[in-house]
């Protein structure tokens, strides 16, 4: 490691220990606030505007340019042209790039986004670790400043002044109402997670007005008129987004209540690029699709989601080489399967009433011990515990309890021709269930890794 890269990397890891640590130390003075409520009636979409500025969203540690999946749709939904929302994937670990090198991406992106739009200037969208990247960005060079419109800082370090001059909007979530950036528009949203501050629709709502000086017309997210969604992507390394460069990815239209591949060929099948890119692929809005990457020498990596309603440029198969990355903590069988969740709202196990739940055949795997608040988890790991056919959720395993905002449970789930049915019940939501069914692959030869929506 070069002697330039190490202050970055010890202030990188600083900044990551304090936001994880925030939620223990912050006193959260709104946790009782009413949760958004359902919207009743469907207001009629703005037409697409092309005048809208393109949007760039700057992830943060052990993230990916997925979290901005969500806001992106409400954009969408409210008059952005799919085309002009786009997110860069950086390395948090600073071990394959510099923050330099990460400066200068952002800068080949901006100019591929103002290119293709006709725009002459851009939003910016920085969360967590991502704030650090895009406040050091900013005030880097003049020039750089001077092709963003707005700035938004979403739950991340505070500032003096706006950066680089840039009209600020700071968004801050659980913890230190004092935290702010001088000269900026604060705003804080005391019962949010750190993560739920990305998607959350009062973010998305705050981002809207500051951008385009009037409210949203909708912050649901519905299936498009016309029935048709095209789906895009890259499948990338864990944590280190680097594209997956050998293998294939198959893409098959599945049944919604097995997880099971509907008769036909796959919809897609294709060689990953040096970047991972996929797509766009046509879909169908309302359809459940299953994402597989099949390498030499490594168990098949199976992704599934819930229907796509609307187009989606910013999927992220999150996975990692054969051997290597998280899921060599997974005991692997031909007798149990093995399942990763995410969703970008962290699970709350320990709000008693007010907690989520995660079920999976009709058993609630959520409690105190394994997704506290402060833990901020947001990926669960599943897999049986030295493989003794046993379900044990009395204690996280720490191997992923460890990891920043991970965690994992010893579930059996026994592998076999049987589907196994996942449901998320959100907290505040009144009971709202969305549900996932998976084949129960063999742990020894498969991987699945689910997402679950962040919004009803």
């Amino acid at each position: 490691m070069s002697s330039a890269r190490r202050p970055y990397v010890a202030l990188c890891g600083a900044f990551l220990a304090a936001v994880v640590a925030g939620a223990a130390t912050f006193g959260c003075s709104d946790s009782s606030a009413p949760p958004t409520p359902v919207p009743t009636t469907t207001p009629a979409e703005p037409p697409v505007d092309p005048s809208h500025l393109p949007i760039l969203f700057v992830h943060g540690g052990a993230g990916s340019g997925a979290q901005f999946e969500t806001p992106a749709r409400r954009f969408a939904a409210n008059g952005y042209p799919v085309s002009h929302i786009d997110a860069i994937d950086w390395d948090s670990t600073l071990t394959v790039e510099t923050a330099e090198q990460i400066h200068a991406r952002i800068d080949a992106r901006i100019d591929a986004l103002l290119n293709a739009t006709g725009a002459a200037r851009v939003e910016l969208v920085g969360h967590s670790m991502g704030t650090m990247i895009s406040q050091d960005y900013l005030t880097s060079r003049p020039e750089r400043a001077a092709r963003v419109a707005h700035y938004v800082n979403l739950d991340g370090r505070t500032a003096q002044a706006p950066p680089g001059g840039v009209p600020t909007l700071a968004v801050w979530a659980e913890g230190d109402p004092a935290r702010r950036i001088v000269g900026a528009t604060n705003v804080q949203f005391a019962d949010l997670g750190h993560t739920e501050s990305v998607t959350s629709p009062r973010t998305f709502e705050a981002e809207f007005e500051f951008f385009t000086g009037r409210k949203p017309a909708t912050t649901e997210i519905r299936p498009t008129a016309d029935g048709k969604v095209e789906l895009s992507g890259r499948a990338v390394l864990f944590p280190t987004n680097v594209g997956v460069s050998e293998g294939r990815l198959e893409v098959y239209e599945v049944e919604s209540t097995t997880g099971k591949r509907r008769p036909g060929s796959p919809v897609v099948t294709t060689a990953l690029a040096d970047d991972g890119a996929f797509g766009p692929i046509a879909g169908r809005a309302g359809a459940s699709y299953e994402f597989a990457i099949l390498r030499p020498g490594g168990a098949t990596h199976h992704f599934y989601y819930q229907p796509f309603r609307r187009s989606d440029r910013l999927i992220r198969l999150l996975t990692s080489r054969p051997g290597e990355g998280l899921g060599t903590r997974m005991e692997t069988s031909p007798a149990h399967t093995n399942i990763t969740i995410s969703r970008y709202r962290e699970w709350w196990g320990d709000q008693g009433a007010d907690s989520d739940q995660l079920l999976v055949d009709g058993t609630n795997l959520l409690n105190a011990a394994n997704t506290p608040r402060e833990k901020r988890p947001i990926g669960i790991f599943l897999t049986d515990v030295g493989t003794d056919r046993g379900t044990d959720l009395t204690a996280p395993i720490p191997a992923f309890f460890s990891v920043v905002f991970m965690t994992g449970m010893d579930v059996f789930l026994p592998a076999d021709d049987t589907a196994i049915t996942l449901e998320s019940v959100q907290r505040g939501t009144n009971g709202h269930r969305d549900v996932i069914a998976v084949p129960a692959f063999p742990s020894s030869e498969h991987r699945i890794s689910i997402l679950f929506n962040d919004y009803t």
